[in-house]
């Protein structure tokens, strides 16, 4: 692989001989451009710039209306993505400064009529000034004390406005805080008799204090239930173990104690034990059918009702008591009694305890009434701070804006006054206009060069003629008429570049380049020697006739008998190039009109020429037949080659349908007058017909267009060369006669 410079210095080479190609239109565009540039350079007007600036900076009395963080004057941008400089910057170019001029200066023009504002407007320049809070006001025209003047009044006028518009802020948050003030005071009384009256609809004087207090007494009260607690389940462990000893509830134990303290109960109680005693005795002594045991039985049983009255009255209660609890012992008695005692003292206890646990209650419902007191109570109490700190503030504002309003306090400063230019702004943008137009000039021709070679579809260099085709290169033939552009013009020197030059100028480069080819085409082929091929070329005036002219005179030259056959029966051309008759060739003896020995016309040693000869209405049909086979078989027998020069491929099939009866085809490529699309056509078309291309002999070359160096003279050494070969050149004095080197 070719190193990467080597590959960038061909890519920069082809660059440049595209640009050489078409040097002359890229030449006049520049040329055009440049005149132009000189030209609008040339009618630019003498412009004065005059230039003022001015400092902007943060107004020292914001804050007046206390409404957020900004003031009077304040810089601050409303959006993070602006720029205060900027805004100030359209202020200045607004076009209410600009009437302001106007009014104050009236300036006019040079041909005296008036300039409006939006003139001033639109030549207004303003920038700011990058790392600074300076703008840079600047205004140009050809009167330099204009200049200066509109400047120093747009600056002034700005000045007084920005002063005004602080003015206006300071008189506008006045009358705000005006309105205010009523309102303010109105809203403090409103909350100083909201927390009064909150007050003394709770009752509340420190409600710190008293939700400590009442925390305490919860304390209290909780330590007193304990101990009615610890008292009452001693109480009732006490009973408990009395009730189980006398055998009897708390309740039955209380009315036996009061029965047996009744007197009327005991009485009763007293003879109806009598009684039933006495009816013991008799139930012994008689049966229950006796009446005195019928009598006791109504005795005992009056007695028994009585009883239970005397149990009535005094339990107050029709329920009926058992007899052993209707007189009981003195110590049950006493059991009874003290079990009486502590069911007193139990009742005694609840009671107690009920009331302390109303008394918590109460405590504890206005201890979690605090929070919410406590927190209406801090709202009502904020709302009264921040009323009277609106009150207070706006008070204070009021002062700060009465003597903001009568001070002429802005926040823009002059640094720098315009003054009067003394030389014009534009001098060096005529030189920089020159120097544009050059660049944009070369640009443009460069442009121009790539353009044209863009649209230009034909074959350029050998290089390009390679890569379309494909096929091996076997010769490059330089173009002759380069030469003759350094050459004397003259009607000889002019047929001199139409004939055999290998003939004529023997020692030439050219002359050199189609032994070059025809040695290639001697070692094409190793396997079999090459003796008959044709040539052809995509389109006419390639140079095909000259090429088979010249190769066949140069094989000649090294002893080869060779024959060149003028097959173009369309275009004849051979018998120009060896100054010969056509009255008969190739055409009379395919017909059998003559003999081909009769035909052929010898024109140097070693080398005849068959003419095309008459030209047939339907040259393919003579082509494409046996006699015309029969006839390259023939020559090729008599002659060691033998060569056919053919009608171009573009339209015809003369040249393929030979290339069938020959070795070969030599494909003639002349860069400049091929196009691709033709040279595209000419290859499928060779491909189709499955012809045995040798390759292609690049001819015409000019060797300023090619990247390669085929070649190693240059055109005054090859101009020399041909000056010594022709005594007509190097001595004018000879008569034309001896000038015809043919």
């Amino acid at each position: 692989m070719e190193p990467r410079e080597s590959l960038e210095e061909l890519d920069f080479q082809k660059y440049w001989l595209v640009f050489k190609r078409r040097w002359l239109p890229a030449t006049g565009v520049f040329i055009l451009t440049t005149t132009l540039a000189v030209l609008y350079a040339s009618s630019l007007k003498e412009v004065f710039k005059a230039e003022g600036r001015l400092l902007f900076k943060q107004n020292q009395t914001a804050n007046l209306t206390g409404v957020g963080d900004s003031g009077l004057g304040d810089l601050r941008p409303v959006y993070n993505e602006s720029n205060p400089l900027d805004t100030q910057a359209e202020i200045l170019r607004s076009l209410s400064i600009a009437e302001s001029v106007v009014t104050r200066l009236n300036p006019k023009d040079d041909q005296g009529n008036p300039i409006s504002a939006n003139r001033i407007v639109s030549k207004l320049e303003v920038a700011g000034i990058k790392g600074t809070d300076v703008l840079s006001i600047g205004y140009e025209s050809g009167n330099p004390k204009l200049a200066a003047d509109i400047v120093n009044e747009v600056m002034k006028a700005f000045i007084q406005d920005n002063i005004d518009a602080n003015r206006q802020e300071a008189a506008a948050a006045r009358k705000f805080i005006a309105e205010q003030l009523p309102k303010t005071e109105v809203a403090v009384s409103r909350a100083e008799e909201a927390l009064r009256q909150f007050k003394e609809q709770n009752q509340v004087t420190v409600l710190a204090e008293e939700a400590t207090a009442s925390v305490e007494s919860i304390a209290n009260l909780d330590r007193q239930i304990a101990e009615a607690q610890a008292q009452m389940a001693a109480t009732v462990a006490q009973a408990d173990v009395l009730r189980d000893r006398i055998g009897m509830s708390s309740a039955e134990a209380v009315d036996a104690s009061t029965l047996s303290l009744a007197p009327g109960v005991q009485e009763v109680l007293i003879d109806l034990q009598e009684a039933q005693n006495q009816l013991a005795i008799e139930r012994a002594r008689y049966t229950d059918r006796h009446p005195a045991i019928a009598n006791l039985n109504r005795q005992e049983s009056g007695l028994q009702s009585l009883l239970q009255e005397r149990v009535a009255d005094v339990l107050g209660s029709s329920e009926q008591v058992p007899a052993g609890n209707l007189q009981v012992g003195r110590l049950k008695q006493d059991l009874t009694a003290n079990l009486v005692e502590l069911e007193s003292q139990r009742l005694g206890l609840e009671q107690r305890l009920a009331s302390l646990a109303d008394a918590r209650g109460a405590y504890e419902a206005r201890a979690s009434a605090f929070p919410l007191l406590e927190k209406t109570q801090r709202e009502l109490e904020r709302e009264l701070k921040a009323a009277q700190s609106t009150y207070e503030s706006l008070l204070l504002r009021m002062q700060e804006i009465q003597v903001a309003e009568n001070q002429n306090v802005g926040n823009v400063r002059l640094i720098e006054e315009a003054i009067e230019p003394k030389s014009p702004s534009n001098s060096r943008n005529k030189s920089l206009t020159i120097a544009a137009g050059m660049f944009c000039g070369l640009l443009l021709a460069v442009a121009t060069a790539f353009l044209l070679d863009l649209i230009d579809r034909s074959i350029k260099t050998v290089k390009e003629a390679k890569d379309v085709f494909g096929y091996t290169l076997l010769g490059i033939i330089p173009d002759f008429g380069i030469l003759g552009k350094a050459a004397p013009r003259s009607r000889d020197s002019e047929r001199l570049y139409a004939g055999v030059v290998v003939r004529d100028f023997p020692r030439s480069s050219i002359a050199k380049a189609y032994q070059m080819l025809q040695a290639n085409l001697r070692f094409l082929n190793s396997d079999r020697e090459l003796r008959t091929f044709v040539i052809t070329s995509s389109i006419p005036k390639e140079g095909k006739t000259d090429v088979s002219a010249n190769l066949a005179a140069t094989i000649s030259q090294v002893g080869r008998r060779v024959l060149l056959i003028d097959a173009d029966m369309r275009q004849p051309s051979q018998h120009h190039v060896w100054d010969l008759t056509n009255s008969v060739g190739l055409s009379n003896v395919i017909v059998g009109q003559i003999e081909f020995s009769e035909a052929v016309q010898p024109v140097m040693p070693n080398l005849d020429v068959l003419t095309a000869g008459v030209i047939p209405p339907n040259p393919l049909a003579l082509l494409d037949s046996e006699r015309m086979a029969s006839l390259v078989r023939m020559f090729a027998e008599q002659y060691d080659f033998v060569i056919f020069d053919t009608p171009p491929l573009a339209g015809n099939a003369d040249a393929v349908i030979l290339g069938k009866m020959v070795d070969g085809i030599l494909h003639i490529v002349r860069p400049g007058a091929v196009d691709m699309p033709n040279a595209k056509a000419a290859r499928e078309f060779l491909e189709r017909s499955t012809q045995n291309v040798l390759g292609i002999v690049a001819n015409g070359v000019k060797l300023r267009n090619e990247p390669d160096s085929y070649f190693h003279y240059t055109r005054e050494q090859e101009w020399q060369e041909v000056v010594e070969q022709v005594p007509s050149l190097s001595n004018p004095a000879l008569p034309e006669s001896s000038r015809n080197p043919g």
